[in-house]
């Protein structure tokens, strides 16, 4: 389980360097630009969650409300740092962006997952399993929109309807 030393906050442009290591080290995650991780944090922190256990950033997601399907959630990445892996951290951020007033009539959760990610596509059905909504998949690109062939397809999960705590099921 999560260690109980684990805080959830909103990331800071601080954040921005840390992050862009944890996501290097991977060495699995598509590895965006220092600058495309600083932005996330300053113009994006009520959508995006730092995992910290001590003084270290444990985990992150990034995410952001789709302007043109407002009651969408975009999930663009998450990361969870080797020593809290297999803990339930990647569900919890997800759940912890969820309850955010900036998810306010937030109905659907998509995010992209290649068909070899197997930990992502678990997380993403787990989460679905526990706010008790369908998870739907479909193709979203095409490997052949990637340049010189070096990327696999990109399969869009929809998580929805989410229902909220005050809502009647």
């Amino acid at each position: 389980m999560i260690d109980g030393k684990i805080q959830f906050v909103k990331p800071r442009a601080e954040d921005g360097a840390r992050i862009w290591e944890l996501i290097r080290d991977t060495g699995v995650l598509d590895l965006n630009s220092t600058y495309c991780y600083l932005i996330l944090c300053k113009y994006f922190p009520d959508s995006c969650v730092v995992a910290r256990c001590g003084g270290e950033i444990a985990g992150f997601v990034s995410a952001f409300r789709l302007p043109q399907y407002p009651e969408t959630i975009f999930v663009w990445q998450v990361v969870v740092a080797e020593k809290q892996r297999g803990k339930g951290l990647g569900t919890a951020m997800l759940k912890e962006i969820l309850k955010r007033k900036t998810c306010a009539g937030v109905r659907f959760l998509e995010t992209t997952v290649t068909p070899s990610n197997e930990p992502s596509q678990s997380l993403f059905r787990r989460l679905a399993r526990d706010i008790g909504a369908r998870c739907e998949v479909a193709e979203c690109f095409p490997a052949d929109l990637f340049p010189e062939g070096r990327h696999e397809a990109e399969l869009m999960y929809r998580i929805g309807p989410i229902r909220k705590e005050k809502e009647e099921i």
